[in-house]
């Protein structure tokens, strides 16, 4: 068995593989002020109560955009499980070929769905992540990474509307009735949902036409990629282990064990 962590600044995900089984996934919350014996902790309590012997965890691998998590995370792995994660830095071997300015700059999560969307589904393609970000990468026909957009996240909007005004509540993300809306949270729910559906759409519309391929396949992976895809054609899949997918094949392209 192996152990994935995507490191989001909202969520860690965690992934447990059999081979290429998925035994068991969840996630918990970022925090920075957390330690290493309390992530392991948490760790060990929530294997053990889904019947998983962290014993039989013999490798691992991290993905991160959270640096302050970065020593934490990998001594919770040397501590609790016994292991040395890999880590997605410069150096491991992705396969992938980045056509981008600065290389350096793409962050992890990024690259890891790149590679997922290459394995599972081919080029061309666009990956939608709706993640603390909104994020559309984009991979031509010889699947090189040519770039993408990056814009904000769906929960974040949602917080700055509400930390930024005195009288509007907290709502779920859900998708209302109708666009014309008749209470607070429903005109809320309109705005995001409909609103990002709105931006999702017009970007990958605007995507197609630079590309001239009409026809390029969309995959959405994230939080809120089903709520959005439902209200919009564009979006041919969602995908919502994509990104521990390629968490998986990355440990596996660069490890003897499998």
């Amino acid at each position: 068995m192996i152990i994935c962590l995507d490191v989001g600044n909202t969520n860690i995900k965690y992934a447990v593989f059999d081979g290429e089984e998925l035994a068991l996934s969840f996630r918990v919350a970022t925090d920075v002020k957390k330690t290493s014996d309390e992530y392991g902790g948490q760790l060990l309590t929530i294997l053990a109560n889904n019947g998983i012997d962290s014993a039989l965890i013999k490798g691992g691998i991290i993905s991160s955009v959270v640096p302050q998590l970065d020593f934490t995370l990998e001594r919770m792995c040397s501590t609790y499980l016994h292991i040395k994660p890999l880590t997605l830095a410069p150096g491991l071997k992705t396969g992938l070929n980045m056509k981008v300015d600065n290389a350096r700059e793409v962050g992890a999560d990024r690259v890891v769905n790149n590679v997922a969307g290459l394995k599972k589904y081919g080029a061309p393609l666009i990956i939608i992540d709706f993640g603390t970000a909104t994020t559309f990468n984009i991979l031509d026909e010889k699947g090189e990474f040519i770039g993408g957009v990056i814009a904000p996240g769906i929960k974040g909007s949602l917080d700055s509307l509400v930390n930024g005004t005195a009288k509007l509540p907290r709502v779920e993300i859900e998708r209302p009735a109708s666009i014309i809306a008749k209470n607070t949270v429903t005109n809320m729910q309109a705005g995001i949902v409909f609103g990002f559906a709105g931006l999702v759409g017009y970007i990958v519309k605007k995507i197609k036409r630079e590309l001239k391929l009409p026809d390029i396949r969309t995959v959405a992976t994230g939080g809120f990629s089903e709520v959005i895809a439902k209200e919009i054609d564009c979006i041919d899949c969602v995908d919502k282990f994509l990104t521990l997918d390629g968490l998986k094949y990355l440990y596996y392209m660069n490890s003897a064990e499998k």
